[in-house]
């Protein structure tokens, strides 16, 4: 199943709900669980978020866990990076490589980055996952945030989709070439990817840039305001 954001946004129990709440809760919730800096509090909202998700917007566990899977390979790495490069005190395990250790500070920065950004992560999902992107926008709009702001969110919104579509697209011309069929076809497969993919971005890049030229582009995109449902 291909992961669509923006189909998944549109298409949930929670779609029609108040845009300006979801976003004000969303902010919200944020705020608190950056501040209180609480490991047992960041589980928590780890769960509660995750019920919201999954059982009141109704959104499809698989999905879900493709939202969460590409932050979460990222938030991986960075957290072995702090356990075992940054931080002091008593070392409690030595890896035997270049003095490499880990140390209870270190341990614990990680520990405790983890679950910040695990608490963080289902409030941003619940926030993306049951909202148009046109809808949040418009708030954000309304709220008096600088436009030029807007715009970036809106085309970096728009390239990250189609960055994923090419990946996807690539991917799938290696499978049919047998790209995948061992370890070290697997390796020069992702290789010609990652290196065939920045061109392909660059490429994108300009592309877009014409297309907005064609259409008239002064400096400022329209942002996409909701009718007024009628009473």
């Amino acid at each position: 199943m291909k992961f669509d954001m923006d189909y998944i946004a549109h298409h949930n129990e929670l779609t029609e709900t108040n845009p300006y709440f979801k976003l004000f809760l969303t902010i919200i919730l944020l705020i608190v669980t950056l501040a209180l800096d609480n490991l047992y509090f960041d589980i928590l909202m780890f769960i509660v978020m995750s019920i919201v998700i999954l059982a009141i917007a109704k959104i499809n566990y698989k999905s879900y866990l493709k939202f969460l899977s590409l932050p979460m390979a990222f938030l991986v790495i960075t957290c072995i990076f702090l356990m075992f490069f940054f931080g002091k005190g008593e070392v409690i395990y030595e890896t035997g490589i270049f003095g490499i250790v880990v140390t209870t500070d270190s341990w614990h920065y990680a520990v405790y980055t983890f679950m910040r950004v695990m608490g963080c992560l289902p409030c941003l999902g619940f926030l993306a996952l049951t909202t148009p992107i046109a809808k949040i926008l418009n708030c954000l709009r309304r709220l008096y945030v600088p436009k030029i702001l807007i715009e970036i969110a809106l085309l970096m919104y728009n390239t990250i989709f189609i960055f994923l579509n090419e990946i996807d697209t690539m991917q799938k011309a290696q499978h049919t070439r047998l790209g995948y069929h061992s370890y070290w076809s697997s390796f020069k497969s992702l290789g010609a990817l990652v290196s065939t993919i920045f061109l392909r971005s660059l490429d994108k890049s300009e592309t877009l840039q014409f297309a907005l030229d064609s259409r008239g582009y002064n400096g400022e995109l329209p942002v996409y305001e909701p009718r007024k449902k009628e009473n």
